[in-house]
C-alpha cells in the first residue's frame, strides 16, 4: 500500500508540471516576512541574471486606488549576462523579453509568497522562435529559485486559453537612406514619449540594448540601435491583481524599438495584452476591459509615432 501511495503521488506531481501551463508557479513559506523582494534580486544578480527593475507596487496601488490585497507585490525584470546577447543578436525579436519579468506577490494575511515567471515554451511561442537558448535562461532562472529557496513548491499555471491574435504587436517606420541614424532615433524616441502620458503609461526602467550586444563597444552589433522600454499603466496591473496576480509576469510590458544595420525601417512592437488573457487566463470582465484598452491606445500611439 505504501508503494502505490508513493507512485500516486510522485505521478500527480510529474503530470503537474507536464500540463501546458505558460508560467511558473512558486510558492515559498513567508510566515515571518523574512524573504523579501530584494533577497529574491541579489540572488538572480548572483546567479547570472541581471535585474532591471524592482518595483514596489504597494505605494502606488495605495495613491491611485487607495487599497490593495497584498502585503507584497512587486514587479521584477531581469536578463541572462550569459545568454541574452546571443538570443538577441539571433532574433530581433528577442528583445520583447529584454528583460523578463517576475511577479512576486503575497496578500495580506497570506503566509506564502508567490513567484511567477514564464516557462520557455511560453516565450517561444509569443516570439515565434524554436531555440535552445531560451531553455537555457530558463535553467538559469530555475536553478536560482531552488538553490536560494530549496523548500518552495513548483508547480505550472493552468492550460492557456486558445487566442487567434498576434502575440507580438509591431509597428514599422521607413528610414530613408541618406537619414542620420541618431537623428531618426533621437525624433522617433521624442514622439514615442510624448504618447505616453497622454494615455496614462510610465515608464519604471529604459534599457539601451545595444550597449549589452557591443558589449560595450568592444565588439559589432547586428543594430544601429536597440532600445527597450518597460511600460506600466497602472489600471491594468492592478484591476488584473485582484484574480490574476501570476500575470504580473508579463509586468511591466517590455517595449522594444531598434533598427538593423541591413534594414531601412525602424521597428517598434511589444507582446500583446492577449498574452495576459490567455497565460494566465484573465476572465474577469473588468480586467479584460483594461487590458483590452490599454492595447488599443498603446496600438494608438504606436501607430502615430511610425506614419
Amino acid at each position: 500500500m505504501k508503494k502505490i501511495v508513493l507512485l500516486v503521488a510522485a505521478f500527480l506531481c510529474a503530470a503537474s508540471l507536464q500540463a501546458k501551463g505558460d508560467l511558473h508557479l512558486f510558492s515559498i513559506d513567508n510566515k515571518d516576512a523574512k524573504i523579501t523582494p530584494y533577497m529574491i534580486e541579489e540572488a538572480l544578480n548572483n546567479g547570472g541574471m541581471h535585474v532591471e527593475l524592482n518595483s514596489n507596487m504597494i505605494g502606488p496601488f495605495k495613491k491611485q486606488f487607495k487599497e490593495t490585497n497584498y502585503k507584497v507585490f512587486t514587479l521584477m525584470t531581469f536578463w541572462s549576462k550569459k545568454y541574452t546577447k546571443e538570443l538577441v543578436d539571433k532574433y530581433a525579436k528577442a528583445g520583447a523579453f529584454t528583460p523578463m519579468g517576475m511577479g512576486i506577490y503575497q496578500a495580506k494575511g497570506e503566509d506564502t509568497l508567490h513567484l511567477s515567471v514564464l516557462t520557455a515554451d511560453a516565450q517561444g511561442k509569443i516570439l515565434g522562435i524554436k531555440d535552445p537558448l531560451l531553455k537555457k535562461i530558463e535553467a538559469q532562472v530555475l536553478a536560482v529559485i531552488k538553490k536560494n529557496f530549496p523548500n518552495a513548491k513548483h508547480t505550472l499555471s493552468e492550460d492557456s486559453l486558445k487566442t487567434s491574435h498576434d502575440l507580438v504587436t509591431t509597428y514599422e517606420m521607413e528610414v530613408d537612406e541618406d537619414e542620420d541614424i541618431d537623428d531618426v532615433q533621437e525624433e522617433f524616441i521624442m514622439n514615442l514619449e510624448a504618447g505616453f502620458k497622454p494615455f496614462g503609461f510610465v515608464v519604471p526602467e529604459y534599457m539601451d540594448l545595444n550597449e549589452v550586444l557591443t558589449e560595450d563597444g568592444k565588439v559589432e552589433s547586428p543594430y544601429d540601435f536597440y532600445l527597450t522600454y518597460s511600460i506600466c499603466k497602472l489600471p491594468v496591473i492592478y484591476t488584473v491583481s485582484k484574480t490574476r496576480p501570476e500575470a504580473s509576469a508579463f509586468a511591466p510590458c517590455t517595449t522594444m524599438i531598434y533598427k538593423k544595420k541591413d534594414e531601412d525601417k525602424v521597428v517598434v512592437g511589444f507582446p500583446a495584452v492577449y498574452n495576459w488573457l490567455s497565460s494566465a487566463k484573465v476572465e474577469n470582465e473588468d480586467a479584460k476591459k483594461e487590458l483590452l484598452k490599454a492595447q488599443k491606445d498603446f496600438e494608438s500611439i504606436l501607430k502615430d509615432v511610425t506614419e
